[in-house]
């Protein structure tokens, strides 16, 4: 069984990454705004930042009370998508009570989408219009695929989950490179049988223990997106570790795995909609 190393290859995407930014005529830049004092979002805004400043990127970061109204993040985000320096927004999900997340990310200008949200972005994920962005987990996810020759081509792939961030848009990519895909969800009957036929096993449910040993096809890809904690508080995904890494060929942990990878989607994308913005080439 192979470890599919996601922070080894996030670290050699910003480094090339970096090696492009040099070249261009100033710095992509990304506002991100963090609305509450939410401690998982916090650490995510604290490794995006980072992440900034080791691809040479400009970032602001805005961080805003629990309590701040609709209209004050709306005026914000009109302002944002007017300043030119300012190549992608991010608004960090999940936002407190009494605000319309669908709205705020619907005010997102589509080029300035570097989450691809936007139903533009969406739309042209769906339709295979080029032009749009790659949602940044299931775009890592296909990355950390492409570096271990993994295609799915002529696979059949199962996706357990159908949130709009990755279960469905994971289904989308597949799709896309000929994969035979297959979605899976709190109403599948008979899920084990039904994951147990997959070449390419995605979870992105967020519920610990849920993939286990006598779910996973012998020699199968698994693919670990959720980010959950266990009993002891430790770190984990959805696959139990130990059962799956005897069956699987290929296997993501968690930490290590598609965090890092979804880290430097994000970046790519920036990256992208800056060289949008200048009218250059992103290769």
């Amino acid at each position: 069984m192979i470890l599919m190393d996601g922070k080894a290859l996030a670290a050699k995407r910003k480094s090339e990454l970096r090696a492009k930014v040099d070249k261009l005529p100033r710095k992509p830049g990304l506002a991100v705004i963090l609305v509450g004092d939410d401690p998982a979002s916090r650490t995510y805004v604290n490794g995006k930042r980072r992440d900034c400043g080791e691809c040479g990127f400009y970032s602001e970061e805005y961080t805003l009370p629990a309590e701040t109204a609709q209209a004050e993040i709306l005026a914000l985000i009109d302002e944002l998508n007017g300043r030119e320096d300012i190549d992608g927004i991010l608004v960090q999900l999940p936002l407190p009570k009494g605000l319309d997340s669908r709205a705020l990310l619907d005010a997102i200008r589509p080029d300035k989408d570097v989450d691809c949200f936007h139903p533009v972005n969406v739309g042209k994920l769906f339709s295979g219009q080029k032009g749009g962005f790659a949602p940044c987990t299931p775009a890592g996810v296909m990355d950390l695929l492409h570096e271990y020759g993994i295609s799915p081509k002529g696979k059949h792939c199962v996706v357990l989950g159908r949130s709009n961030i990755v279960g469905k848009p994971m289904a989308a990519l597949l799709l896309a490179e000929d994969g035979t895909v297959t979605v899976c969800h709190s109403a599948t009957p008979d899920l084990a049988r039904k994951c147990a036929t997959a070449d390419i096993l995605v979870s992105a449910v967020g519920k610990a223990g849920l993939v286990t040993g006598d779910m996973v096809k012998e020699g199968a890809v698994v693919v670990d997106v959720a980010m959950n904690r266990n009993a002891e508080g430790k770190l984990c995904g959805d696959v139990v570790m130990e059962e799956v890494a005897e069956k699987a060929a290929y296997l993501t942990p968690v930490p290590g795995g598609v965090g890092p990878m979804t880290r430097a989607g994000l970046m790519d994308n920036t990256y992208r909609a800056a060289c949008r913005h200048l009218n250059v080439s992103p290769d």
